[in-house]
């Protein structure tokens, strides 16, 4: 007969104790998520049963009723994994959530919820891939952090840090710190959105210089701007635009950003293609610029226009509303001013869609190329 510590053992962490890795982060938006991917796609090989789970999110939307992590719902989509996306994302941080957690009107147990959830992925399972939040503290406001629930789930951790050598240095060794305090291992870093002009010399000294505090890089990765670049529809939906027209072809990216705030002469030397350009609804004239450079009416080489942004909520005439429909350039409508929204644009944070085919395919194979997987798995343990 099982004693009452086995059997709580088993209801947390499953009948067999799977191997597990907590992906964790130096800061926000760093590639977690990416390298998170690219584990699970490169580990399927040697493990046979893998499941993902994302304690505590922050960025979530709505799944049959429950609010779950959108990294989950990326990751349950790209590798189909037969899991409920709740046990996947058993904790989502909604607006107000830390305030009503700090006034004590918060009843959400989410230690309990947690050790539920995990208990029900990793049942026969032999790898858990777990995914952290921002960086080690992040969660202590509400006891949770990214250390307490990686000592919670006995996960050794693999921190992925931004390019760099003295401040990446300082920050690993920060929150290698927090991860101490909880007794949580390091099974080494990975050094990501290395850029390329920098990669020889970072790959270099980010070595040497973490070899003498005793850590290990996995890997260091290059930074792919295409991974960063937003589409359209990314822009749409973050900054809730109505589109005009064109709504069947948002899912290009952008390359280049013009704001229409000059003259039509100044702004034509400005135009490429895969320009997004940005400019009052009342613009008519640089509108009709548009539509000729786009369709080669104003020179004998056409510049494919990638969108317009209409700021101001401000509609131009039906004559230009319609020739940018038979231009065929798709046109979004915002609230807010031309200021505005080139700084929205501009700070959007761009989160891998499962849409995004072609991102989600170079996100692994680049973990793949550029984190060694073997060791990866020695330091499982």
């Amino acid at each position: 007969m099982k004693s009452y510590i086995e059997e709580t053992w088993e209801k947390i962490f499953g009948s067999r104790k799977a191997k597990r890795i907590f992906v964790a982060a130096t800061r926000q938006n760093v590639g977690k998520t990416t390298v998170s991917m690219g584990l699970i796609a490169s580990l399927a090989n040697k493990f046979n049963n893998i499941a993902f789970i994302k304690p505590v999110g922050q960025r979530y939307v709505t799944e049959n009723g429950y609010k779950v992590d959108e990294d989950s719902v990326l990751i349950e989509k790209v590798f189909n994994f037969p899991i409920s996306l709740h046990d996947m994302s058993p904790v989502a941080i909604e607006r107000g959530f830390t305030e009503r957690f700090i006034d004590g009107t918060e009843t959400f147990n989410t230690e309990a919820n947690i050790k539920d959830a995990f208990g029900r992925i990793s049942e026969n399972k032999d790898l858990i891939v777990i995914e952290g939040t921002g960086h080690a503290g992040v969660g202590s406001v509400f006891d949770m952090s990214n250390a307490a629930v990686a000592r919670m789930l006995g996960s050794k951790v693999i921190l992925v840090s931004p390019g760099g050598i003295g401040n990446a240095i300082d920050e690993i060794m920060l929150n290698k710190s927090v991860f101490d305090n909880q007794g949580v291992k390091l099974a080494g870093v990975v050094i990501n959105k290395v850029l390329q002009s920098k990669y020889d010399k970072i790959n270099k000294y980010i070595r040497m210089g973490l070899k003498r505090l005793d850590i290990e890089v996995l890997g260091v990765v290059p930074y792919l701007d295409v991974l960063d670049r937003p589409t359209l529809q990314d822009i749409r939906e973050e900054l809730d635009m109505h589109v005009l027209c064109g709504e069947d072809s948002l899912e290009s990216q952008t390359k280049k950003i013009l704001v229409g705030a000059m003259e039509v002469r100044e702004a034509a030397q400005h135009l490429e293609d895969g320009c997004l350009v940005i400019t009052p609804g009342d613009r008519n004239d640089l509108l009709n610029l548009l539509t000729k450079v786009h369709t080669a009416r104003f020179n004998k080489t056409p510049k494919k226009i990638l969108g317009v942004i209409l700021s101001g909520a401000l509609v131009p005439k039906r004559s230009v509303i319609l020739a940018l429909k038979k231009a065929g350039i798709p046109t979004l409508m915002s609230r807010f001013d031309t200021y505005d929204v080139a700084s929205r644009v501009h700070d959007l944070t761009v989160k891998i869609k499962f849409r995004d085919k072609d991102k989600v395919k170079l996100a692994i194979e680049t973990i793949q190329k550029y984190v060694d997987i073997e060791r990866v798995i020695e330091n499982l343990g």
